[in-house]
């Protein structure tokens, strides 16, 4: 059985009402993309909820959580911190995905644009921070370095892992310089070209064939790299064109 956006909607609209209901929650919001109208079939539910400054945040969640299994079909969660809010994410039989953050007194309010409040008060938010292209540059070279060690090892499973680990980097680094979301893939559809990235995907684990991975992602990571620094691009290419030889 899968969930219609009918069935989402319903089940949004009882969430909100069991929220306003509910004298321990000050404040409610959509998040994600039903906050900025940009909802497909395939969306899933997001909603943060404040605390009031009383309320037992181990309470509060213990309490949604049974109603979630009791009366919605949840079949496990799981939970995903970020600073003092817990977002807790809920798997239904339907295949709906229901992420419910709750957040203690003071942490409700916006972090980003996808945040549209619909009863209560928010509380500014300091904004995520960027992060920096070159860290992004130094953790890729490190999957590289592994990359390098595992194929010669013979441990194919891990060279695919760490290849795949510089590929993800690099896409990383194109979201950043063309100003796109760069958080768990979100921007990576509207990149313009992604044509030489494609080419260190891993076809197999054959030999052969990790090494042309691997050489293809070195070389899409020294061109990302030269628009970051040019510099240092060049400083990291004899290396890294060392690990390929």
């Amino acid at each position: 059985m899968t969930f219609t956006p009918a069935d989402r909607s319903a089940l949004r609209d009882t969430l909100i009402a069991a929220s306003r209901a509910d004298t321990r929650i000050t404040g409610a919001a959509l998040t994600g993309s039903a906050a900025v109208g940009a909802e497909d079939e395939w969306s899933d539910i997001d909603l943060a909820l404040g605390l009031a400054p009383d309320a037992s945040h181990p309470e509060v969640l213990a309490d949604w959580t049974a109603r979630m299994y009791a009366d919605h079909a949840a079949v496990h969660h799981t939970d995903v911190w970020s600073r003092s809010t817990v977002y807790r994410v809920f798997l239904l039989e339907s295949t709906l995905q229901v992420d419910i953050a709750f957040a203690p007194s003071g942490a409700f309010g916006p972090l980003g644009p996808t945040f549209q409040l619909l009863f209560g008060e928010a509380t500014q938010q300091e904004p995520w921070s960027t992060p920096d292209p070159a860290d992004i540059i130094g953790l890729a070279w490190l999957y590289a370095l592994h990359a390098r060690s595992s194929i010669e090892r013979g441990r194919s499973w891990q060279a695919e892992y760490m290849i795949s680990g510089v590929r993800d980097h690099v896409l990383t680094l194109m979201c950043l310089r063309h100003g796109l979301p760069h958080s768990q893939g979100r921007g990576l559809h509207l990149l313009p070209a992604t044509g030489d990235v494609e080419q260190t995907l891993v076809r197999s684990l054959d030999d052969a064939e990790l090494r042309r991975a691997f050489r293809a992602s070195v070389d899409v990571l020294l061109a990302e790299a030269s628009y970051v620094d040019a510099e240092l691009a060049v400083r990291l290419s004899g290396p890294l064109r060392a690990l390929t030889a």
